[in-house]
């Protein structure tokens, strides 16, 4: 055969895999208002920078006539390609070839890429779109979902590992975008869950629609499952690309330095009223973070779940930090079950990868109630405790205004290793609030007085004066300075800057056991 017919063959055999699932099932996937698996790809990765990978691979099974359906491309498209220059890894299942059934060779060919992505220290991002695992294939799919998973946990704090749903994702499906470090989601178009509706209706008698189920709002606001939300798929590829602007390519790199002509030293008089002087009224921590970060450029991760504490990425000077901060406007900022998860993970995400944390505080406690005490609020609270104390990253935390009892330490106190902590004069730092310790403190003085609620508002302002007040922990070397509120921008980059070489020796171990 002459070069030009083992070219025409290749063309041919090109057109076949790009085909996909042919013409018919394309047009029923766009008329969802959903992107072909190579679609996303090129709207994700640089113009023309994808490289692909297995693009020829063909399944093996025969069972349930299995010999008689192609599957072009085996329902995935893989390969590498360039965000902003730098270097990831993809994998976008095609819906329209079999569903996006994860098959033997579907998962070796996903597989291939993670290995890929490992080796060369770069992210690697799964965009997902697959009704599980391919029945027909029986326990050949099984095991290759089980080699995806061992990958995604061995990759776990080597490399960033991102999940995009952009369809519906059932059983298997779902678990390797759980075992990633972030899921985004678009709205109306894409769902998670285990079983479907079907079968739950059939287990429970439950009538549940999929978005109802598993869709975008529910596992960004209530199963906190997911930690991005948009309205298009154009969006949330978008979105991909801006938090890896954040992210270092690995464990071993830094993120890039990205300086955007904002002044380190400017001056921030807004920082001056927007914390109320009555410190049972609430304010905006996102107000404060935008004050303080470069340009007022703030990434928010897990924006719509367990509101009551904010977390995301920005840049101070040029450098990539997680800020970790209460939301006095939620629940007064306290810690509850959900917001120490979102938190701890957060805060171990950014210690993998190098990432500075920048933790603002203004915490009344943990929050009290029987279903949290039912709940495992020990046990939850205990991991925002383990991830500080475990990182050893520069941790730099600013304490606002409350910073009580148990939850002040949790919120990276000097105990558990800030390298700077810094208070503003409004700091009340203290084992409780002034109202409860009065109570507890000046109990009999208060109970035989003539006047018991003149008396314990006395004895209220008497303890705040003396306790509530950052300089008693200063005098102790617990706060290394009370500053100007306007200075914090300032005072936090000088102190990342002092840190940035930080280096910490821990005991040789295994690995601790994190209070799951």
């Amino acid at each position: 055969m002459s070069m030009d017919k083992k070219l025409e063959q290749l063309a041919q055999e090109k057109e076949k895999v790009l085909a996909g699932g042919g013409a018919k099932r394309i047009a029923a996937h766009k008329e969802k208002g959903k992107l072909t698996a190579r679609e996303r790809i090129q709207l994700l990765l640089d113009e023309a920078s994808f490289v692909e990978v297995d693009a020829f691979v063909k399944h093996r099974a025969v069972d349930f006539g299995m010999d008689q359906k192609e599957a072009p491309g085996e329902g995935v498209v893989v390969g590498y390609g360039t965000i902003d220059g730098r270097l990831v890894y993809v994998s976008s299942q095609d819906f329209t070839v079999l569903g996006g059934s994860l098959g033997e060779m579907h998962a070796k060919k996903i597989c291939k890429v993670m290995d890929m992505a490992m080796q060369n220290g770069a992210p690697y991002i799964a965009i997902n779109e697959s009704s599980g695992a391919r029945i027909q294939e029986g326990v050949d799919a099984l095991a290759g979902y089980g080699d995806i998973f061992y990958r995604n946990t061995q990759a776990s704090g080597y490399i960033p590992q991102i999940s995009v749903i952009m369809g519906s994702c059932a059983g298997g499906a779902v678990y390797s975008p759980a075992l990633t470090d972030f899921i985004f989601m678009t709205e109306g178009t894409s769902q998670m869950f285990i079983t479907g509706p079907q079968v739950i209706k059939a287990v429970t008698g439950e009538d549940v629609t999929l978005e109802q189920l598993g869709g975008a709002a529910v596992h960004n606001q209530i199963s906190g499952v997911a930690h991005f939300y948009a309205t298009s798929e154009e969006e949330t590829l978008a979105q991909v690309r801006r938090l890896l602007s954040f992210l270092p390519s690995n464990n071993l790199d830094e993120s890039e330095l990205v300086y955007a002509g904002d002044d380190v030293a400017r001056q921030n008089d807004e920082l001056l009223s927007i914390v109320p002087a009555d410190p049972n009224r609430a304010y905006d921590v996102h107000e404060v973070i935008a004050s303080i970060v470069d340009n007022g450029d703030f990434m928010e991760v897990q924006a719509a779940y367990a509101q009551n504490i904010v977390v995301g990425f920005a840049r101070i000077n040029g450098r990539s930090v997680g800020i970790v901060a209460n939301q006095p406007k939620v629940l007064a900022g306290s810690l509850d079950i959900n917001a120490s998860d979102k938190a701890s993970r957060f805060v171990r995400f950014c210690d993998a990868f190098n990432i500075p944390l920048v933790t603002l505080i203004d915490v009344p406690g943990y929050m009290p109630g029987v279903q949290q005490e039912y709940g495992g609020i020990i046990r939850h609270g205990a991991k925002m405790l383990y991830a500080y104390s475990e990182a050893t990253v520069p941790k730099i935390s600013v304490i606002i205004r409350k910073a009580y009892g148990g939850a002040y330490l949790a919120m990276c106190s000097k105990s558990l290793g800030a390298d700077a902590v810094f208070a503003w004069p409004t700091a009340e730092i203290a084992v409780m609030g002034p109202e409860g310790a009065a109570n507890i403190i000046f109990r009999d003085e208060i109970k035989d007085a003539e006047d018991p609620v003149a008396v314990r508002q006395a004895k209220i302002a008497e303890y705040r004066e003396k306790f509530a007040n950052p300089y008693v922990a200063a005098a102790r070397g617990m706060v290394d300075d009370v500053i100007n509120p306007r200075d914090t921008r300032r005072m936090i980059s000088n102190a990342l800057e002092a840190n940035a070489t930080k280096r910490v020796h821990r005991l040789a171990k295994k690995h601790g056991n994190f209070p799951v």
